[in-house]
């Protein structure tokens, strides 16, 4: 019979499951994010938590089967448990799927691979900068690059001049070269033209044969300049290159009006900077920002704020909490609750998608409390389903576990004896 009903033992267990692979997720996350490529990292993250979830509503129904009934627990039991690891499975390739066409970049999208420095090196940083400390930053920066970047490096104040132009840093030596390049730097007389510095940049970066690699602008300085925003910056906006800029010792607000207009307009992000020995800091802050593109974290590319992907992020979701909840069914081997669990997972999984697209904010401890949410939002609604979806009997398979202690009924194993018909009438 078709009942909506719910296990509130199965919703407690699921949860807190949800919340030990959740524990166990965030761990590989800030272990391997670097190490691993995504895809795999993503795929383990929704493996381990379609596990957690799995294994606390199985516990449930073991303890109280009240979605399965007592012939499930008594016949099937041993067959889910067996059944268990397809959800690892199911989740786990959902996982990198999704992933891998989260990954994929459309429109025009480049990831951002080379790194143009632009580095004041004005007669006023001798007051602002009087160790030198933006060069050790930059140089610091360098030796932390992935092999896959190049990097390009300028320096200006009435003119701008090219210190490195673009160099790849898979080569060992380059990395050295480019390093040795900035800390032999020292700062100079003059002023700060920033508009010429922007311009070199341009040139530096045009002067890359390739066309599938997208650029990035890091622009440090301590003072103002003459810019048409409008104009001047047409090209950078154009083509996408974002031009990440950092103030130095700008005690009047005024002066870092240009500045964060240029980020601003460029989508870059604007870092004001009190101290010299942060630059250090500000600087890996904005290389990190490049990241890549996963699920689980937030956007910090030219995509941001794109709501293609967006959409894809939140359809992903949905994907992964159809294939938890049909898995869930799966394990318990029915097909009224892999039907249930599964429009659960859909509707939940759209709401955890909601809830990472929205919430995430590239901050550490803010992201982890979202990323917990966003799985409790999947367990939660999955194990609540059954009060809107009913559910009853209907097995997958008919393997199960035999009733092997009852004695056979004779008629199993001798036939009946015939009738003596011609003794009818005695």
């Amino acid at each position: 019979m078709m009942q909506r009903k719910i296990n509130l033992l199965l919703l407690f267990f699921s949860l807190i499951g949800g919340a030990f692979a959740f524990l166990i997720g965030e761990w590989l996350l800030g272990r391997w994010l670097e190490e691993l490529p995504s895809i795999v990292l993503v795929g383990i993250y929704f493996a381990i938590v379609a596990l957690g979830v799995s294994l606390g509503a199985l516990i449930a129904e073991m303890v109280s089967p009240r979605l399965n009934g007592a012939s499930w627990k008594q016949r099937y039991l041993g067959l889910s448990w067996k059944l268990l690891p397809l959800t690892l499975v199911l989740a786990f390739g959902v996982g990198v799927f999704t992933e891998f066409i989260y990954e994929l970049n459309f429109g025009g999208v480049k990831p951002v691979k080379d790194v143009v420095m632009i580095i004041d090196d004005s007669g006023s940083m001798m007051e602002n900068d009087p160790d030198n400390r933006r060069y050790s930053a930059a140089q610091s920066l360098v030796m932390q690059m992935d092999e896959d970047n190049q990097v390009a490096v300028l320096t200006f104040s009435d003119s701008a001049s090219i210190v490195q132009p673009l160099t790849p840093l898979g080569d060992g030596q380059n990395r050295e070269k480019v390093s040795a390049a900035i800390l032999n730097l020292k700062t100079t007389e003059g002023g700060t033209n920033i508009k010429g510095a922007l311009e070199e940049s341009l040139n530096v970066i045009n002067g890359d044969s390739s066309t599938s690699r997208g650029s990035m602008v890091i622009l440090l300085s301590d003072g103002a300049s003459e810019l048409d925003t409008a104009s001047d910056l047409r090209t950078f906006t154009e083509r996408g290159i974002a031009v990440n800029t950092i103030g130095l010792g700008m005690d009047n607000p005024s002066d870092a009006t240009l500045l964060q207009e240029i980020a601003g307009v460029t989508g870059g992000q604007y870092y004001d900077v009190s101290d010299a020995g942060r630059l250090g800091d500000v600087f890996q802050q904005i290389y990190d920002r490049l990241g890549d593109r996963t699920l689980l974290t937030e956007r910090t590319d030219a995509t941001q704020d794109s709501p293609y992907y967006a959409a894809v992020r939140i359809l992903s979701l949905l994907l992964v909490g159809a294939a938890l909840g049909v898995g869930l069914g799966v394990v318990f081997d029915n097909r009224h609750l892999a039907r249930s669990f599964g429009l659960g997972g859909i509707v939940s999984g759209l709401l955890a998608g909601l809830v990472l697209e929205y919430g995430l904010t590239g901050l550490s401890i803010p992201d982890g409390i979202i990323r917990l949410l966003a799985v409790l939002v999947l367990a939660a609604i999955i194990a609540m389903f059954t009060g809107v979806v009913p559910v009853g009997e209907g097995r997958l398979t008919r393997r199960g576990t035999r009733n092997t202690g009852a004695p056979a009924n004779a008629s199993d194993s001798f036939p009946a004896p015939r009738r003596n018909r011609g003794s009818e009438g005695f």
